[in-house]
């Protein structure tokens, strides 16, 4: 009786070995489960977003700047970001007011140049730049010809620089570049780091508005102009602008008139856009957009307000550099922006700086939208980003 009750006491302490034994895998099991289901995803899930971050800030001209740029903007506030998306037209007398709205840059014209020469202007633009957290972008449009801001007068240079084209018919390209590099040093000595040039427009015929600021007709010359232009600019360690994207053609002035281009979109691709995938080729850090309305590409905003022509740049022909606006205070922007979220819809549409006559207002109003959640932070940050690492290319920090 007792080895009976023994056997099955036995057996039962087997049964119950087997249960937990049992027991004990599943356990096992759902650990290793639950430990890859709760630890392995959020590592993947954050890779994921380290190499999307890595993928949309680290590529293209500005590539080894951007690991210093992203640091830069981390420490940096809503308010100083803002400040340095816009390029401001420039006002000795305004500039302890604009320091504390941390502006990108200025743009100069000649009425600053008036009763100035190089020593004069480059004491004040060294206490500009000292007086502002950041370094400035200081730019000009010294096209040459009818659009001189610094050699328009004797004080800088004996006389005005004269249009690309025509040292081009002068001397080649070995003349264009002697006066090219002259014009660079010139701009340097006295502070200035971006010439908002040369002009990659390609006119229709010699009756149009844009021809005599173009180096003509033919898309071909135009195109090997443009290369060489952006190469002295950067032989000559300053930044060069293309302009005015998406291409001029035929239009009217944008400064006193809406442009509406009624051309086929095959008409850009054979025609305006060369010149500047050329420029993009050649490394140009920065294209600035026209205020045309380009129905073929989008009907209802301006080229600087436009999503769908600024993703031209950046999808189609891969630029990676700094977009910025022309003026937003031209009367082509006014007549179809008249609710004063010109800045805004600039911004959303993917550019990286705005030129502005009236930078307070349209400082306040893109912080309005942004904390209206109208801009995106993704949105501020990724231009900022482009912005602080185009000043770290430029050797500005």
């Amino acid at each position: 009786m007792k080895k009976r009750k023994m056997k099955k006491s036995v057996k039962l302490l087997l049964l119950l070995l087997l249960l937990f034994g049992i027991l004990f895998i599943i356990f096992v099991l759902i650990g290793c489960f639950s430990l890859v289901h709760f630890s392995t995803k959020p590592v993947e899930k954050k890779l994921k977003v380290q190499k999307e971050k890595v993928e949309m800030f680290s590529y293209g001209i500005f590539e080894e700047y951007y690991d210093q740029a992203l640091k830069k903007v981390t420490e940096m506030s809503l308010e100083e970001k803002i400040g340095q998306l816009f390029l401001v037209r420039y006002n000795y007398y305004h500039m302890e007011e604009y320091k504390d709205y941390f502006p990108g840059g200025y743009i100069l014209f000649a009425s600053d140049f008036q009763y100035h020469n190089r020593d004069s202007i480059k004491e004040q633009l060294d206490y500009v730049q000292s007086i502002h957290k950041y370094p400035l972008i200081l730019g000009v449009d010294e096209e040459g010809g009818g659009v001189t801001r610094v050699s328009l007068f004797s004080a800088f240079r004996s006389s005005p620089f004269e249009t690309p084209r025509y040292y081009y018919d002068q001397g080649g390209f070995a003349l264009l570049e002697e006066k090219e590099l002259e014009k660079i040093d010139l701009l340097k000595s006295i502070g200035i780091n971006l010439n908002l040039a040369p002009v990659a427009d390609v006119p229709m015929s010699s009756w149009d508005f844009i021809y005599r600021r173009s180096f003509g007709t033919d898309v071909d010359l135009t195109s090997e102009y443009i290369k060489n232009m952006v190469l002295y600019a950067k032989k000559g360690k300053i930044n060069s602008c293309l302009k005015h994207f998406p291409g001029y053609g035929n239009n009217v002035d944008t400064h006193t008139g809406v442009a509406i281009d009624e051309r086929s979109y095959e008409n850009f691709l054979e025609r305006d856009f060369k010149p500047f995938q050329v420029g993009i080729d050649a490394g140009v850090p920065c294209i600035l957009v026209s205020h045309n309305i380009v129905n073929s590409i989008d009907s209802e905003y301006p080229s600087s307000l436009s999503e769908k022509v600024i993703h031209e740049l950046r999808a189609t022909m891969k630029f990676s550099g700094v977009v910025i606006t022309d003026d937003l205070a031209m009367d082509a922007v006014s007549y179809y922006v008249q609710d004063g979220r010109a800045a805004t819809l600039a911004i959303n549409a993917g550019n990286d700086m705005i030129i502005t006559s009236d930078f307070i207002t349209m400082r306040n109003e893109v912080l309005s939208s942004v904390q209206d959640g109208v801009i995106s932070m993704e949105r501020i940050n990724e231009a900022a980003t482009k912005v602080i690492a185009w000043k770290y290319y430029s050797g500005l920090f």
